[in-house]
């Protein structure tokens, strides 16, 4: 486990018997990946990528 200097906390875990790393980001998105490096630039990335993008309305 590993916060930010901001107090979040970030938590990856290996998922035993498999290559599979399991993330949860402070805000409680969850994240499946093999590569470390991806794992961290999918948590670091916050809050992009965590949840669909909100619909735009329409600007009048």
């Amino acid at each position: 486990m590993s916060s930010s200097p901001t107090g979040e906390i970030y938590r990856i875990d290996w998922l035993p018997g498999t290559d599979v790393l399991h993330g949860t980001c402070h805000c409680g998105a969850e994240h499946s990946a093999q590569d470390p490096i991806e794992m961290w630039e999918w948590m670091l990335a916050h809050p992009e990528g965590h949840s669909p993008s909100a619909p735009q309305g329409n600007s009048s």
